[in-house]
């Protein structure tokens, strides 16, 4: 939808704030509504056929938590759940603000904003919700950082770089799910690469791998004498990532005992070496991922509830390359200019068998096993042009269960009946239909039409 032809309602207790934005969108758009109180908003919407709502996280009350904007953000999306929202908030309430996301906004700004910024998002809510495109939210390039080699063009990429602009300028904590192999640590890297913390430590620590023994040297660090190897004093992962991001990798493999000390120093927000009492402040990002479903960590016998509360303002749930099938061919081509200059090779392409084999396995090892696939493929090139026969799937993965034969179905197939199984199951419901294969509804309609159903 063009701006010029939008009706746009503003909903905050600040005078001066609706004065401003009636301002600025003034001859942007086809009409303008300034509301101090949230209590019209049901009226004002049934009144007016409003495309896009402004609304501010906190109002004037006995207690301004934010959750006042929470709370009218779910009344919105109860009685127009088709009108976009974007949230309002104060620098100190980010999280709050990342919080409605979850909630169903679509987008929050930061006072004060920069007016060009505010319409530009505007401009983009409005002309997705219309079914373009926009302006791409993708990290860089074509959908990918030149420094951490995220690519994809996929809509489930979409949505997560999209995420990723929004959050990666905040302070939250972000845990990111995902099957081994799927980028997690490229993602946790691409995140603190667009933070505000950019020019400051990125600090990796494998947890999972860390015993109960060298947990607390590692990660809180030691004096010297502390223990028996301990020959100097040695600075801990936390110190070290002072200022910056710490990313705490398979975080769902520590145990209850180290998950107690964890929680203690992110509540405190400081840090004690062994063999000192003297307590160090600490000032980190923190990222955490895990190949455990969320489903699972939940559990209480395997994993604290408080500490998934505490390191999971936001998640990012990285998916498996089998379910973005678009990325494989353009993720195959990344992998093969880059190995080519690493071994010094002329450019390399793929021919017709090559790029059908590569669409048609599952790749239980996901990115990483394509990237190896890739790699092993070009140092065993004899020509610039690899064929099928030049791609050989690890045999580390489920050997013999992967590979989909041209002569019996294609991947395209198996979607299709899944389509169908599920939304037989459902009774023709699209919403559960999409819910249960973990698409959008609209890309659950996209499909439909891809397929014919």
């Amino acid at each position: 939808m063009i701006l010029k032809k939008a009706t746009v309602l503003i909903v905050d207790d600040d005078p001066d704030v609706l004065t401003a934005v009636k301002l600025l969108l003034k001859t942007e758009t086809k009409e303008i509504i300034t509301e101090k109180n949230p209590e019209n908003i049901n009226w004002l919407l049934q009144k007016n056929e409003v495309d896009l709502v402004l609304l501010d996280m906190n109002y004037n009350s006995a207690i301004n938590t934010g959750n006042e904007g929470i709370y009218w953000l779910r009344k919105i999306k109860e009685w127009k759940p088709n009108v976009c929202v974007i949230m309002i908030t104060a620098y100190g309430d980010i999280d709050l603000a990342v919080r409605s996301l979850k909630e169903g906004a679509n987008d929050f700004v930061v006072k004060p904003w920069h007016n060009e910024k505010l319409i530009d998002t505007i401009k983009d809510l409005l002309d997705k919700k219309e079914g373009g495109t926009g302006k791409s939210t993708k990290a860089s390039g074509k959908g990918s950082s030149s420094e951490t080699n995220i690519l994809g063009d996929s809509e489930v990429m979409e949505d997560i770089f999209h995420k990723v602009n929004k959050i990666a300028p905040t302070d939250a904590n972000i845990l990111i799910l995902g099957e081994n192999g799927t980028g997690k640590d490229l993602m946790a890297k691409a995140i603190h690469e667009r933070s505000l913390r950019a020019d400051k430590p990125f600090v990796k620590v494998d947890v999972g791998a860390l015993t109960d023994s060298l947990f607390e040297s590692e990660l809180f660090g030691h004096k010297k004498g502390a223990y028996t190897d301990a020959r100097e004093d040695r600075m801990g992962r936390f110190e070290e990532a002072e200022g910056g991001t710490l990313f705490l990798d398979e975080i769902g493999n520590i145990s209850l005992q180290q998950q107690a000390k964890l929680l203690t120093v992110l509540q405190n927000r400081q840090v004690t070496r062994l063999g000192t009492n003297k307590p160090v402040d600490i000032n980190i990002r923190l990222i955490c991922a895990t190949n455990v479903p969320l489903q699972e960590l939940a559990n209480e016998n395997k994993f604290r509830k408080d500490l998934i509360y505490r390191i999971n303002t936001v998640e990012i749930n990285m998916p498996p390359l089998r379910k973005r099938a678009e990325d494989i061919v353009v993720l195959a081509k990344h992998f093969a200019k880059m190995y080519a200059t690493k071994y010094l090779k002329p450019a390399i392409d793929f021919d017709a068998t090559a790029l059908n084999k590569l669409r048609s396995y599952s790749y239980p090892g996901n990115v990483r096993e394509l990237q190896y696939t890739i790699e092993r493929a070009v140092i065993m090139a004899d020509d610039q042009l690899l064929k099928a026969d030049d791609l050989l799937f690890s045999v580390l993965e489920s050997p013999g269960e992967n590979i989909i034969d041209d002569d019996n179905i294609q991947l395209s197939t198996l979607e299709k009946n899944a389509i169908l199984r599920v939304i037989e199951k459902h009774n023709g419901n699209i919403t559960r239909a999409a819910k249960e294969l973990g698409l959008t509804r609209t890309a659950l309609y996209r499909r439909l039409s891809k397929y014919d159903i």
